[in-house]
């Protein structure tokens, strides 16, 4: 099998570790991570240096993909150009969990990470770099832009749009034709049945927005 690299080793790459031994498609040569000597001793696998060193971990280790292990859509968003521009050679892969139910006529770029019990329906398209939680749903005609994410639980209604790097909190529900802005929260629990604009932080149900959100602002 081709060896790929994941960048993180939090409990997000855990996950992320859980899906592609499952896939059974790729081995894990290991991690990249800013503490080097770090180990993730439930799975065995090392840390093997930091992005920096990727074009000589390519070389060692012959690497044919690298994901993102990263839960924030911001901070993934800017290790992922920091990974492009230093291995613009290097291929993100997907990780879709074999009990991800995926229909037919979806599209799901590189980078993005399905989990178990993952639904999504008919002619959905998932961007870049998204991630859609454990047992999360996306209905019929959706779109998540790229860098986007649904936490676990999240179910929306058909024709939604999710914007670039916006975060669907978990157990949130979308009602149909809503169309979350970029850079978005919203909160966990809420109930969504109206539009959502951009930058913001929304709460509640029915969810309002409560106040003004800026670019990388923490949210985990």
């Amino acid at each position: 099998m081709d060896a790929i690299i994941i960048v993180g080793s939090s409990g997000h790459a855990k996950v992320i570790v859980d899906i592609i031994e499952q896939e059974g498609c790729y081995r894990i040569a290991g991690f990249l991570e800013k503490e080097q000597s770090k180990i993730i001793q439930s799975f065995g696998y090392q840390v093997l240096g930091q992005e920096s060193n990727l074009p000589q971990l390519v070389q060692q280790y012959d690497l044919k993909g690298i994901i993102v292990a990263i839960g924030d859509n911001y901070i993934r968003s800017r290790v992922a150009s920091q990974i492009e521009t230093i291995t613009p050679l290097l291929p993100f892969i997907t990780a879709i969990h074999p009990r991800a139910s995926i229909a037919r006529n979806v599209t799901i770029a590189a980078g993005s990470v399905i989990m178990a019990g993952v639904s999504i329906n008919p002619d959905c398209s998932i961007g870049k770099h998204c991630i859609l939680n454990t047992n999360s749903s996306l209905d019929h005609d959706s779109v998540m832009c790229d860098f986007s994410s649904l936490g676990p639980g999240v179910t929306t209604g058909g024709n939604c749009i999710i914007g670039n790097h916006s975060a669907i909190g978990i157990g949130a529900v979308l009602s149909h034709n809503i169309s979350i802005g970029q850079h978005t929260l919203v909160g966990a629990g809420s109930t969504v049945i109206g539009n959502v604009g951009d930058y913001c932080v929304a709460f509640g149900s029915p969810a309002k927005p409560i106040r003004s959100r800026r670019a990388g602002e923490k949210y985990l």
